[in-house]
């Protein structure tokens, strides 16, 4: 591994969700994924999601972003993490509107103050070739995948969606903790109809404008809070008429408000804390015993 470059870094979480900030717009080395995965793995600094900020490359936005995993890999979107970085932004410069570009395209950001932060996490996509699978599904509010045995499964025909990243939601009657999810979580996430693969929810309906979930996330395993998932879980129930086009979702976490609008567009809010910041040359530094 490659020595880490002297660069800042701002440890934030988004309802729990672990979020590592480094911004790269005034220059720096991006890192290497040995070094993401050092960075994750030092208890200080160890993220769900980290957030790079690069220099802009599209005009009217506030920076480019990348996002990557605890295992290096590289992610589309990050709503507990883009609130996050909106909130910094704010707080940097005074602007309560700001614009993030990500590989899943452009979001727009509005801060009201750190426990109401809104991102407009774009179109929901269920075309199965656009979330994507490996095989054709007419209907992507209930494929054919199930887990457990074939007379009488645990979980089964879940529904698939793409909100910046792949999502699959099974639905439960019971409470989303009653489900090992950090068992069959990894199985699902490598599952063959997957190629790129995919992040997995547990889903309960609690009320017609409300509902838990818990997430195994792809390249982060079981997290507090997902707000990919939670956008992913809001339409796909929103899909299926379980619940009204603004619901509360409950994570491990905490709530995520989130609201599809008629214009189609996913909207969600939510809170930002900041925990430390510091140096992630130290940060990688044998601890003193």
């Amino acid at each position: 591994m490659s020595a880490l470059p002297p660069l800042r870094y701002i440890k934030m979480n988004g309802l729990g969700n672990e979020i590592v900030v480094v911004d790269l717009r005034a220059g720096g080395r991006p890192l290497d994924g040995d070094q993401i995965r050092a960075v994750a793995s030092n208890p200080r600094t160890a993220f769900d999601q980290m957030m790079v900020l690069n220099a802009p490359r599209t005009a009217g936005t506030d920076a480019f972003v990348t996002i990557f995993n605890t295992d290096g890999s590289e992610s589309a979107a990050c709503g507990n993490g883009t609130r996050c970085i909106g909130w910094l932004e704010t707080e940097r410069t005074g602007r309560r509107a700001l614009r993030f570009e990500t590989r899943a395209g452009i979001l727009d950001v509005s801060v009201t103050d750190a426990s109401a932060i809104t991102v407009d996490m774009g179109e929901p996509r269920f075309g199965w070739a656009e979330i994507p699978l490996a095989e054709p599904f007419h209907d992507t509010r209930a494929i054919e995948l199930q887990i457990g045995p074939i007379d009488d499964p645990v979980l089964h025909s879940p529904s698939v969606v793409n909100v910046g990243n792949p999502h699959v939601v099974f639905w439960v009657d019971k409470p989303v903790a009653d489900y090992d999810l950090g068992r069959f979580g990894p199985l699902i996430e490598n599952h063959p109809l997957f190629p790129e693969r995919v992040n997995v929810t547990i889903a309960r309906v609690t009320s017609p404008a409300s509902m838990d979930i818990r997430t195994w996330e792809r390249g982060a395993g079981l997290t507090r809070a997902c707000g990919t998932a939670a956008c992913a879980s809001a339409v796909a129930a929103m899909r299926k008429k379980l619940v009204e086009r603004r619901a509360a979702v409950t994570l491990p976490g905490g709530p995520l408000t989130i609201e599809w609008t008629p214009s189609n567009r996913i909207l969600m809010t939510g809170p930002a804390a900041f925990e430390h910041e510091g140096s992630l040359a130290p940060a990688l530094s044998p601890k003193p015993v």
